[in-house]
């Protein structure tokens, strides 16, 4: 045991001491104990809190939310592009800065609040129990919301910034489109003709990967890249090849079989009509 915790100590002395201070990072417990809280609630507790009781109605609480998030979403775009990808980053191999520039200092600032945002969605899927659409509560939705988190908190740790923090940028860019659908559909029926579109949202998560893949795979064909943390370089191209893979999945059972599709295409399509153009006497009729 003392053996585990010397080995635990050196390791964690390579963390950065800039995001020592901020609120979950001193060590990885309390992160832990978040996420396994949200995964016993929303697997086992939350589903028995609510077997006899009727679904919540929080329709103005979700409106807000969602619109808190595409605003939270956007903040941390913009300064993931002020400090770094838009200020100095090559979009190639861009190492952590690591000083005490007030530009480096707010990359370490926006990884923070990326990963506490990362906390904040944990609630998509309390809302999901709370409603009782536990339909919703995936395979894919619950290991989004619940691995990649802790995995991004050692990004945050260790390496706030540089060629690694790309993802997270882009991962924030879908989130604004994603949590304006959702302020859409939450707002009730009068805005149902405008959600012709949801399942582009899942085509723009696919094309997330794409661009991250591409973005991580320069690596491997540099003759040098002195960024720092190698590690995160494999583990972002494995988590975006996974996901790609259980995205797709998601599509096609989802889409190309039609059990997802937005009410009001599903109706059209059983008349012969489909959202690119309208299929009528075997003759296409485009938009």
């Amino acid at each position: 045991m003392d053996s585990l915790v010397n080995m635990y100590q050196d390791f964690m002395k390579g963390a950065d001491p800039r995001i020592a201070s901020y609120p979950l990072m001193g060590s990885p417990w309390p992160m832990t104990g978040i996420l396994l809280s949200y995964a016993f609630f929303v697997l086992s507790l939350g589903p028995r809190l609510m077997a006899n009781r009727k679904p919540l109605n929080l329709k103005t609480f979700m409106v807000v939310y969602n619109l808190a998030m595409v605003a939270l979403s956007l903040y941390i775009v913009y300064e993931f592009l002020m400090s770094g990808w838009l200020n100095g980053y090559t979009w190639s191999c861009d190492p952590v800065d690591t000083s005490q520039s007030p530009t480096a200092l707010r990359m370490v600032h926006v990884a923070w609040v990326f990963i506490f945002s990362k906390v904040i969605e944990l609630m998509d899927t309390v809302i999901f129990i709370l409603r009782k659409k536990n339909e919703q509560v995936t395979f894919l939705h619950v290991f989004h919301h619940s691995v990649l988190p802790w995995s991004w908190w050692w990004g945050v740790k260790f390496g706030p910034g540089g060629m690694g923090s790309f993802h997270a940028m882009v991962n924030s860019m879908v989130h604004v489109v994603m949590y304006f659908y959702y302020a859409l559909s939450a707002a009730g029926p009068a805005f149902q003709k405008y959600l012709w579109w949801k399942k582009h949202i899942t085509a723009i998560q696919l094309l997330q990967f794409v661009l991250v893949s591409i973005h991580i795979s320069q690596y491997y064909f540099m003759p040098t890249c002195n960024y720092q943390f190698p590690i995160f370089i494999h583990l972002i191209w494995i988590y975006g090849v996974i996901f790609f893979i259980l995205f797709s999945n998601f599509w096609y059972h989802s889409y190309t079989k039609g059990k997802r599709l937005p009410k009001v295409l599903r109706e059209s399509q059983q008349n012969g009509f489909h959202e690119n153009g309208a299929i009528a006497n075997g003759k296409a009729k485009a938009n």
